[in-house]
């Protein structure tokens, strides 16, 4: 029998009693959940508690994050959980600020399809899927893009957009987004697409200057790209035609990521490998502010590497921002100043709900922050290594996703966990067959992975 993906049901956040959620209806549906399906280690195991002494850094550029002095989890209030019926663009929607998200009490694995090719030597998936009106769309590490039934998963089309001269099959990059009725796609050989989402069939066809590793955005009839040189690029959505190009600064060694541009109220987000975030207008392009997104304090060579590889977040005029270096800011959308920072580095796109940001750091940390301050609330440390003594086997951690009072994090090792929001302390946990290295799609009450062998799991 497949075990549940047990979330405990959904406890209002107002529901506290000194600082704590009230969690007894949680525990006893998890239990009896559990007990139904046999499985003891489905988000309901309790880690063990952690080892007396000073945590000393394995890394030379760990900033060793702790609470602020100040921080209390008491005042942790979270807006109540929506449905949604698609998530549209990488991130969601094109502003990457999702808030809370609903699934059920206690999803199960109800299918998985294979889509393709997954992650290996000389590809790697990307980008995670898209749902719109009950159908999920993805592509694979070798530009095959597919449409499935968001319910049962049957393989409803499937084109190949890798041009004939490709012999090695060998592509970095791609993703997809759906918006008034088209399906749009980047790939890693320097073409945009726009498809007929009922069947696949190409409506126009662009070639841009360089290939792309990230997702497109859409809004506002136009298509924003970030090419792997740096240049970002607004697309007409209704010909392809390229309406204005910005360039960034050229990067030579850079990390094989891509994150998608951030749109919202007229202003585009330009993400690129130098630490450069670049705010533009989004009818002309022309420069609003730029600011760099790179640690003073940098000591070994993986943290030289300045790339902006989390997506950026855009929320009530205020910007958060990620570099891979060790910094993290909040920049007003307007003006370009800055109203805090922090030193953390992270790979993955910050989970903003209500006035609190989460992150997953380089270092395998989740971390709570108070949006107003840029305080630290709370941290916790996952694992590192596959084998913790011998420090071999290094997991890369990607996330969170905040879904039913459950902040979800996903390992390269097959793990799952749900944390929970207010406090970090582990609910429980999932292993399945292989990595998974993308956040979820979140549509219907159901969660969408995507993992490295390209599989696709839905748990409703």
């Amino acid at each position: 029998m497949t075990s549940p993906f047990v979330f405990p049901p959904v406890v209002s956040s107002s529901l506290r009693v000194s600082g704590r959620v009230v969690r007894l209806a949680s525990a006893l549906a998890m239990i009896t959940a559990l007990s139904a399906c046999g499985g003891g280690e489905w988000f309901g195991g309790k880690e063990d508690p952690p080892l007396p002494g000073t945590r000393v850094s394995i890394l030379e550029h760990d900033r060793n994050l702790k609470p602020a002095n100040d921080a209390s989890t008491d005042a942790i209030h979270l807006p109540a959980p929506e449905p949604n019926d698609s998530w549209p663009q990488a991130g969601g929607y094109s502003h990457h600020a999702m808030q809370h998200m609903v699934v059920n009490a206690v999803p199960k694995k109800v299918w998985s399809t294979n889509v393709g090719n997954g992650t290996a030597k000389r590809n790697r998936l990307m980008s995670e899927p898209v749902v719109a009106d009950n159908v999920l769309y993805v592509i694979d590490s070798s530009a095959e893009v597919s449409a499935l039934d968001a319910q049962t998963g049957k393989t409803l089309w499937s084109v190949d957009l890798a041009p004939d001269y490709d012999e090695d099959e060998s592509i970095l990059g791609g993703g997809v987004a759906i918006d008034n009725g088209r399906l749009y796609v980047t790939t890693g050989f320097a073409e945009v697409f726009a498809l007929d989402p009922k069947t696949g069939k190409t409506l126009w066809q662009t070639t841009v200057p360089s290939p792309m590793r990230a997702a497109p955005t859409v809004n506002g009839g136009r298509v924003f790209v970030v090419t792997v040189d740096n240049k970002g690029l607004a697309l007409a959505a209704s010909d392809g035609r390229i309406l204005w190009t910005h360039a960034g600064v050229e990067e030579a060694t850079t990390l094989l990521t891509g994150p998608a541009p951030a749109v919202d109220n007229g202003v585009v987000l330009m993400p690129y490998t130098s630490g450069e975030i670049a705010a533009l207008r989004v009818d002309n392009g022309l420069p609003l502010w730029s600011d760099t997104v790179i640690a003073a304090r940098r000591t070994d060579s993986a943290a030289n590497l300045s790339d902006i590889s989390a997506r950026p977040v855009i929320d009530n005029n205020r910007v958060y921002v990620i570099g891979h270096s060790g910094l993290m800011v909040s920049i007003d959308l307007r003006t370009g100043d800055r109203a805090w920072e922090v030193e953390l580095s992270s790979l993955s796109q910050p989970w903003l709900a209500g006035k609190f940001l989460y992150a997953v750091t380089t270092d395998a940390e989740a971390v709570c922050i108070d949006t107003t301050n840029g305080k630290i609330l709370w941290v916790h440390q996952l694992a590192q290594w596959k084998d913790p003594e011998e420090h071999t086997g290094r997991i890369l951690w990607t996330g969170p996703t905040l879904a039913s009072d459950r902040l979800i994090v996903t390992g390269s090792n097959g793990e799952l966990f749900a944390l929970s929001p207010y406090d970090g302390s582990v609910l429980g946990k999932v292993s399945v067959s292989d990595g998974i290295t993308l956040p979820p799609a979140v549509a219907n009450n159901t969660l969408y992975f995507l993992n490295d062998a390209a599989d696709i799991l839905a748990f409703r």
